[in-house]
């Protein structure tokens, strides 16, 4: 894990070692605090809208830059490549969706946000774009979607320059360490989120794992335009 470099640059954090059950309890407030004035503000801005009478020709779009460890894998803040980091909120809603108020359980990036808003909007597409429109999710959220969703943090080790390749699937969160100038695969990680929804078991290691870590490390390196929804 990191450091957690960035929470010691705040008053009162250690600037080594762990972090005291005390000011673990303060921070955990205090991020829960931000929480809820952020969401009461969200509130407000809503509210807003339909004062004005705009609530049924506005998208709104709500979504979190990354997520936020608070003491889990020993860790705080983000930088890394676990499930805890890489996963945000993302909320979104439209006038004429069919599915409004529910949930899905499909893969969306960040990379989706924009052809997401241009399709609803009804604005042609850039043809560089890597992400694609979740659209049809707000009309039908158990559709089949995405087969995987991409993230990437490096890492120094041991002097060497490291970036970890993460791919999420419907079940597994699969890491590959790479040197990032020659390529190659320094160690890998997998979690099963079926039996470990935390990711605290590195499964990569047990040897009845081996043809499925050469399976997600094939799926890997064909990449987003290979996960798209058919």
């Amino acid at each position: 894990m990191t450091d957690f470099g960035e929470l010691r640059n705040y008053f009162g954090v250690p600037a080594t070692g762990a972090v005291s059950d005390d000011l673990a309890r303060k921070l955990v407030h205090a991020y829960r605090a931000a929480s809820s004035f952020t969401d009461a503000n969200i509130g407000r801005v809503l509210d807003h809208l339909d004062r004005l009478g705009l609530k049924d020709n506005t998208i709104v779009v709500l979504w979190g830059d990354h997520g936020w460890k608070l003491g889990e894998h020993a860790s705080w803040c983000k930088h890394s490549n676990m499930e805890n980091d890489a996963n945000a909120p993302l909320l979104i809603a439209a006038p004429g969706t069919k599915a409004a108020g529910q949930t899905t359980k499909a893969l969306v990036e960040f990379v989706d946000v924009y052809p997401t808003l241009c399709d609803l909007a009804g604005l042609s597409l850039p043809g560089h774009l890597q992400g694609v429109s979740a659209k049809p999710l707000l009309d039908d959220p158990n559709r089949p979607w995405k087969t995987a969703a991409f993230s990437q943090y490096p890492r120094p080790v041991e002097g060497r320059r490291l970036m970890g390749y993460a791919m999420r699937t419907d079940r597994y969160r699969y890491v590959e360490w790479q040197g990032r100038e020659s390529r190659d695969v320094v160690s890998q990680e997998l979690y099963d989120h079926q039996t470990d929804p935390a990711e605290n078991q590195n499964v990569a290691v047990q040897p009845e794992n081996k043809e499925l870590l050469s399976k997600l490390s094939a799926q890997l390196k064909a990449g987003w335009e290979a996960a798209k929804p058919k």
